[in-house]
């Protein structure tokens, strides 16, 4: 008994050892976690910093890190709407919904996304526009999609709302990176996840989440809560303000 005791005890030393180690570790940091949309805001921009730490006993790899950095905003329902012309008109012909997808979606790496992962792993790393705006649930291939998702980041990219940057993060030494985000005027309030996912030779090494918000301040604020919390109100008081201003206009501008 006791000789199979220590026999189970040397063979789970053993399972242990041939654990991999974590070789390793990202530390990220943001230069801000909040944004503030005021009345004269017409965008920002937040840098995001990293640090590639490495257990002293590993040897050094052979490939090159690499960084993916993508930043999701608020999920809504967007829709996208084939139209046809019929005359002179145009009409809704299809649409596609797609449930909990990001408003706001970036993709910012060191080099090209295609010298980092093939086809297949970008996809099933959820790495570049087509695949990142994908949600975990929803992954799987969906037939007659590919059109509609097309059109779909077309559309957010015009807006620009949707962008991948393939130069948007620089290592400033083989182990410490970063990378700009930039936050358009049009980008939604709410909360916003930073993923940083660190790469050598196409294998995941390391992953890292972070989270900033916009929010709205001052008036703008004041102005959002009381159109969402007291909406008649709210509506009342803007058709005072838009008749009185028309009053006013009236009688200023009129000729004798």
């Amino acid at each position: 008994m006791k000789r199979l005791g220590n026999a189970l005890l040397a063979a789970g030393f053993g399972l242990l050892a041939g654990l991999p180690a974590k070789a390793e570790t990202l530390i990220a940091a943001l230069s801000t976690h909040q944004i503030a949309i005021t009345s004269n805001y017409t965008g920002d921009q937040l840098t995001v910093f990293g640090l590639v730490e490495r257990e002293g006993r590993t040897a050094a790899r052979a490939d090159p890190y690499d960084i993916v950095v993508t930043v999701r905003g608020p999920p809504r329902m967007l829709i996208v709407r084939e139209k046809e012309r019929v005359g002179p008109l145009w009409i809704n012909r299809q649409q596609r919904r797609f449930p909990e997808r990001p408003v706001f979606l970036t993709v910012s790496t060191n080099r090209p996304i295609s010298e980092i992962l093939s086809d297949e792993a970008a996809r099933r790393e959820r790495v570049g526009l087509a695949n990142a705006q994908r949600t975990a649930a929803t992954n799987a291939f969906e037939f007659g999609i590919g059109p509609y998702r097309d059109a779909l980041i077309r559309i957010m990219e015009d807006k620009g709302l949707y962008a991948e940057n393939e130069r948007g993060v620089t290592f400033l030494s083989p182990t410490l990176f970063s990378a700009p985000i930039n936050v358009p005027a049009t980008a939604p309030t709410g909360s916003y996840e930073i993923e940083i996912v660190l790469y050598a030779g196409g294998a995941a090494l390391a992953r890292q989440t972070t989270n900033f918000e916009v929010v709205k301040t001052g008036m703008e604020q004041s102005l959002a809560s009381a159109a969402h919390e007291r909406p008649l109100l709210y509506g009342l008081a803007t058709a005072a303000l838009a008749l009185l201003f028309g009053w006013l206009a009236t009688t200023i501008f009129r000729r004798d």
